[in-house]
Formats: structure tokens, sequence, C-alpha cells
């Protein structure tokens, strides 16, 4: 009897552990297939909860449920207090939601249990960085000197000295990390910034394009990329980029008048117009430059009417603006077939502006159309 009775009670035991073991590997199973609430529900009726809160907090960060998550990693914590790996993807978290310091401190013991991990010193360095810590970056260099692939330390440390404009340091660091990595687009950006900044464009454009065929496309580097391509005097492809980043913006207006200027430049002064108009439109700023611009590319299609009325628009945005006011006076010398009333334009110009540097020219202008007039009365 007393045999059987034990016999009983390991059976007993044996199908209780065989009913936790299913639920665990349940849980498991659902959290390895994204069913992350059903997981979670399962993990819930194993009894030994301290074993398990970990992988409920992982199911609750998949959801998107930070605070059960977050509570969860603590209750893990409070149950295997040396686990350094509990103890990581709880400080990630806390310093994701914004729990600095709490943050610090975790990562702060981590790093005194293991100096030799960059990680931690990393994770540290985007915390301190987040507090306003000005030490921040030594914890970045910590990690690069710790591994030199480490991606992320070497991005932070490459990006402080791009902004400081120590750039052959920057490309230095940015160099490093490609070797190991060459296609992160991350370190690829800032080498085309660095060489933008350089005014090295024919280079800056290499690496912006390099972005692109890594399938890259922001609204950035098709304006950066423009700009290059223009400075080498390669206007069509800079149009090919300005239109692409208009694309991205249509009513970025200086977008649409740069696109307007690049259309100037290859004689498409039919486009220029149109994209110059469109920017004027809807630009917030004084416009005395611009309608001058726009009343260029009118001259150049003989639109004479429509370019005084550009360059009225100008000096009304300005009226102090003496190259506008020239142009206005050369156009409707352009358009006035009356001498008398181009004399006039330019007397008016000459005393308005007696130390223009439009002088010289405004004056013989005028005593060219006074010969003509005496001649012609002769």
């Amino acid at each position: 009897m007393i045999k059987f009775y034990n016999f009983f009670l390991l059976a007993l035991l044996a199908s209780s552990i065989q009913a936790q073991d299913s639920s665990l590997k349940t849980g498991d199973s659902l959290y390895a297939y994204g069913n992350y609430s059903q997981a979670i529900e399962a993990f819930k009726t194993y009894p030994q909860q301290d074993a398990v809160y970990e992988k409920m907090a992982k199911a609750y960060l998949a959801l998107g449920n930070y605070d059960a998550a977050l509570k969860n990693y603590d209750s893990a914590l409070n149950a295997f207090p040396e686990d350094a790996l509990i103890k990581y993807d709880f400080a990630k978290l806390l310093a994701r939601n914004k729990k600095l310091n709490d943050a610090e401190v975790l990562l702060n013991e981590l790093v005194y249990l293991d100096y030799k991990n960059p990680n931690y010193h990393y994770e540290l360095g985007l915390v301190m960085e987040q507090q306003g810590d000005s030490t921040a970056m030594n914890r970045f260099h910590t990690a690069f000197q710790l591994d030199k692939t480490h991606q992320k330390a070497i991005h932070k440390i490459a990006k402080q000295l791009l902004v400081k404009r120590k750039h052959d340091q920057s490309l230095s660091y940015i160099n490093t990390g490609l070797d190991s990595y060459a296609n992160n687009v991350e370190l690829i950006s800032l080498k085309a910034l660095n060489y933008y900044w350089m005014e090295d464009y024919k280079e800056a454009a290499t690496w912006f394009e390099t972005l692109l065929a890594l399938g890259e496309s922001s609204q950035f580097i098709h304006e950066k990329l423009s700009f290059c391509y223009a400075e080498q005097v390669q206007y069509e492809k800079a149009i090919v980029q300005a239109n692409r980043a208009v694309n991205f913006d249509p009513k970025d207006a200086t977008n649409l008048y740069i696109l307007g200027q690049l259309y100037e430049k290859v004689k498409a002064y039919a486009s220029a117009e149109e994209w110059i108009t469109k920017s004027l439109e809807i630009m917030d700023r004084p416009l005395n430059a611009e309608y001058t611009k726009l009343a260029t590319v009118l001259n150049q299609q003989k639109k004479y009417k429509e370019a005084i009325a550009a360059l009225q628009n100008a000096v009304k945005e300005n009226p102090q603006d003496e190259t506008a006011q020239f142009f206005l006076v050369r156009t409707k010398d352009e358009f006035y077939a009356d001498r008398d009333s181009k004399i006039k334009v330019y007397e008016g110009f000459i005393e308005k502006f007696p130390k223009s540097v439009y002088f010289p020219y405004a004056n013989r202008r005028l005593q060219e159309l006074k010969e003509e007039k005496f001649m012609k009365a002769e």
C-alpha cells in the first residue's frame, strides 16, 4: 500500500511538472511566432513567475506596452539581481522611455562589472548625451577603443568631428568604419557631407550617388547632389536631382526657385519662368531678387511687358534695390519705341542713384539717346 501511495505521489508530481513545462513551452512557441498576447497569458499560468518575468517583459515590449514591460523587467531584476543581460535590456528600455537617471545607474553598474564590453559604454554615452553631459563623447571613444568596428560609436565620433569642421579626422573614423561595413549608409552620408562642406563637390557627388545606389532617397540627398552637379556645371544632371527634391515637397519655395535658376542655365527659359513664378507665389519674404531673376528670364524670351511688371514688383518689395531699378530702366529701353520715354527713364535713374555702380552705363546710354534724338532732329 505504501509503495502504491509513493508511486501515486510521484506520478502526480510528474504530471504537474509536465503541465508546467507545457505552459512554458507553449508560451515560448507563441512568442516565437509573434502571438505575444497569447504568450503572455501562457506565461502567467506558469507557477514559478520569477522564471518568466523577463519573457513577459519582452512580449510586452514587442506589443509596445512599455509600462508593463518596465514593470516586468523590474520584477525580473529583483528576482535575478546579478543577471547582466536583464540589467542591460532593462537599462536600454528605461533610456528609451526617458527614465535616464535609472538607466544611468544600471549602465554604470554594468560598466563596473565588465569594463571591456563596448556596448555598455556606448549605451551609457547615449544616456549621458540625452542628459546634456559634455563627457558623453568619452564613452563613445571608449567603445571605439574596445571595438574598432563599432559602427554606432564611429558614427557618433565622426558626426561630432564633422560639426566641428574637423574634416580630416572625421573622414579617418568614417573610413575605418567603412572598412568593416562598406554599405553603412549613415557613415556614407557623413562622408558625403564632409566633402560637401570642404567644397569638394566632385567627391561629395560620388558619395551622394552611392547613397542613391544603395536605395536611399530623401529631399536632403537630392538637394545636395543637385547643388554638387551645378557647381561642376553639370546642369542637366542638377535639374534631374532638383526635380526629385521638389517632388518631396512641391511647396518648398526655395527648391522651386533653384529649379527655375537651373533651367535658365540651360536656356530653357519657359521652364525657368514656370518654376520661378511658382516659387514667387508662395514665398513669404522680400522678393526683390527673385522678381529680378524672373524678369531676366522673361527678357530672354523678349517678354518685355511681363518683365517690366516683374521688375515693378521687385521695386515694390525693396525701393532701394538699385539693381532692380536699373534692370527696369534697361527693360523699358528695350520695350519703349519712343526715344523721349527712354531718355526720361534714364534721367530718372541717374537722379535717384547718382553713385550707383550702374551710373557709367546709364549715363553713356543716356548720351547715346540724346545724340540719336539730335541727329534725327537735323
